[in-house]
């Protein structure tokens, strides 16, 4: 058995990463440490530690260490068991938020132009990210048009050039019609205009110009002219900033009660090329830099888009460390800094005032759509917590439910559950809704600590009047059951009484349909009274989300029992069969038949069959 204090007497005083478990074994926390004995000590001994810590302690069953030569790579291993593990109470980038970039490879012969999400340490060039994909496709239009690069994924020798050269779009390097040094030219001016050096292209183009003018080249004197002016439009859209450095990027924060929001600028020759949000739940007792040296470490991580210099507003603890490895992966200095005065402070203050403004719409568009759900549904509290279900089945078989939950006005798919139909045989949907929310209603009501949680504010039925009304029965059953366990408790008429109206009070649900047109598309929510509620588009791409939610719970569990019952076989009701000795037997003999027909002795050549199993089996 794990002993944490006697572990802890175990641990070197040694640079090295720390692997928090629970009982159940998950990873719940990885840390860096310059001392592992005095980092890991920390967490078990009574100081002052925040709420969340406290809880993350609460949890740990065990621990585990791994030494390394130096912080630098306590680090990166950091990184790399964050990345792969996802423990919950470290800072986590969610993998699912990705911007577009333009991507340039410029290991090619002939390099192309294209637009990207994924980033790969392939010796592109990356930039971006765009917070506007629009913008991303308009910049690679323009560059198309400009410029008489190659528009081919794939650059292949052919007989004959593509209807881009025909056309003037391209100088066709696939029949060797521009030499490697021309083109390299053309792909330098675009890597020089992504990165913001404006300046620098249009007094190469002037010069060029020129050029072709006192050579009477006026066609190409009008085409450099007309590439020129392209630029200069394009330059003159972008945000301009006073910081000098070529690529940086800023960092701001900022906290609600419910959540944190990271806002991360771009800047790229001294030009704003865009941002990203990302928000954050559990951090708001979190330091301020504790929470930005978890981003950067996430953010950056594998990423090969790495600015010279990181600006954030407070100090981080590793920020030497974070800056080694940063600047190792780029191949030159990269900066963390904190400025305390001037235009750079301002820029950060201009990303905190941002996230701020980012976390308050946020917060409002929530509160907006909880009022008008409270003023439509005509209700006296806020509907806070909202439940649907869906029912699935073909023909009354693999009869299943699922069901969501909207918290806040926010889906939360880590609340879903999933039923089989356990009392109704047969294709009726109003009667599996009727016992599935039944059951569901039955958990809060005996535990309202369970995984079910507090009783829903509202049920959306996903369906009309008789979805609406099986929905009702379902509530008025447990009404009926609960009154009658009180009405046999041993305690006074005043205390049953009490519970009774108590009970009546908590079961007070708002129910109302979610009903489909033809298409099987969201049309219009409905109340008991078959009323159809009108509401505005906004409230009504939430709940179409919630209906589509639901209905993947629904048939994603009823596919996964229908393929699992299509793949069933007899070998799996033989105790101590499981799937690799049925699949060897399969294999071995080819079909049950075949393995029904084989002696005991031919079944014990099949690896890992006793003679017990093999006995098992003929019986």
């Amino acid at each position: 058995m794990f002993n944490i204090e006697e572990e802890l007497k175990k641990l070197p005083g040694k640079p090295g990463v720390y692997i928090m478990h629970d009982k159940d074994d998950n990873i719940i926390y990885v840390g860096k440490a310059i001392s592992l004995k005095n980092r890991v000590r920390q967490y078990f001994r009574k100081n002052n530690k925040t709420a969340r810590i406290e809880k993350m302690v609460s949890l740990v069953d065990h621990f585990e260490y791994i030494v390394v030569d130096n912080e630098a790579e306590a680090l990166i291993l950091e990184c790399n068991l964050i990345k792969k593990n996802r423990p919950k109470f470290n800072v986590l980038l969610k993998d699912d938020k990705t911007y577009p970039y333009i991507k340039i490879d410029v290991k090619s012969e002939y390099p192309g132009v294209y637009y990207t999400r994924r980033l790969i340490n392939d010796g592109s060039k990356y930039f971006g990210p765009y917070a506007n994909p629009g913008a991303v496709k308009e910049m690679l239009d323009f560059i198309k048009e400009r410029y008489k690069i190659h528009q081919c994924r794939t650059l292949k020798e052919r007989t004959r050039p593509c209807l881009n050269y025909h056309i003037g779009r391209c100088l066709a390097p696939c029949m060797g019609n521009i030499d490697k040094e021309e083109y390299r030219k053309q792909i330098n001016e675009i890597i020089d205009l992504l990165d913001g050096k404006t300046d620098k292209v249009l007094k190469d183009l002037e010069l060029q110009m020129q050029d072709a003018s006192q050579k009477m080249e006026y066609e190409k004197a009008a085409y450099l002219r007309d590439r020129k002016q392209a630029i200069e439009r394009a330059s003159s859209k972008q945000k301009v900033s006073n910081i000098s450095e070529n690529t940086i990027d800023v960092i701001g924060i900022a906290k609600s009660d419910l959540e944190v929001c990271v806002e991360i600028f771009f800047v790229r020759g001294s030009k704003m090329i865009g941002r990203e949000q990302y928000f954050y739940k559990d951090l708001k007792d979190m330091e301020n830099s504790e929470i930005l040296s978890g981003f950067i470490k996430q953010y950056y991580f594998d990423n090969p888009n790495i600015p010279n210099k990181i600006m954030i507003r407070e100090e981080i603890e590793d920020k030497e460390a974070i800056e080694g490895w940063l600047s190792t992966e780029l191949g030159k200095k990269v900066e963390i800094k904190s400025p305390k005065k001037g235009e750079k402070l301002r820029f950060v203050e201009m990303a905190e005032n941002n996230a701020k403004v980012t976390l308050d719409n946020k917060e409002k568009d929530k509160s907006e759509i909880l009022l008008e759900l409270k003023e439509v549904l005509k209700m006296d509290i806020l509907p806070r917590k909202i439940e649907t279900f869906d029912i699935s089945n073909i023909s009354g078989e693999y009869m299943v439910a699922g069901m969501c939950v909207m918290q806040d006005g926010v889906i939360k798919k880590n609340l879903s559950r999933r039923f089989k139909i356990k009392t109704v045989y047969g294709q009726d949907d109003p009667k599996c809704m009727e016992e599935v929310i039944t059951r569901r209603l039955r958990q809060s009501i005996e535990n309202s600590n369970g995984g079910f949680g507090k009783l829903p504010d509202v049920i959306f039925a996903d369906g009309g009047i008789t979805q609406i009304r099986a929905t009702k029965q379902a509530i008025q059953n447990v009404l009926n059951e609960q009154k009658e366990i009180i009405m046999k408790e041993d305690i006074t008429d005043k205390d049953k009484q009490e519970k009774l109206e108590m009970l009546e009070k908590e079961l007070e649900i708002k129910v109302c349909g979610m009903v489909k047109n033809d298409k099987h598309q969201t049309r219009a929510l409905m109340d008991e009274d078959r009323n159809e509620l009108t509401i505005s588009d906004t409230l009504m791409k939430l709940i179409t989300r919630f209906q589509d939610t639901v209905h993947d719970t629904a048939i994603t569990y009823h596919r996964k029992l229908r393929d699992k019952e299509i793949t069933k076989s007899e070998l799996d009701d033989i105790k101590g069969i499981g799937n690799v000795k049925k699949l060897a037997l399969l294999k071995e003999f080819g079909s049950v038949e075949m393995i029904k027909q084989a002696s005991v002795d031919q079944l014990m050549k099949v690896k890992g069959i006793t003679r017990d199993l093999a006995e098992r089996l003929k019986e």
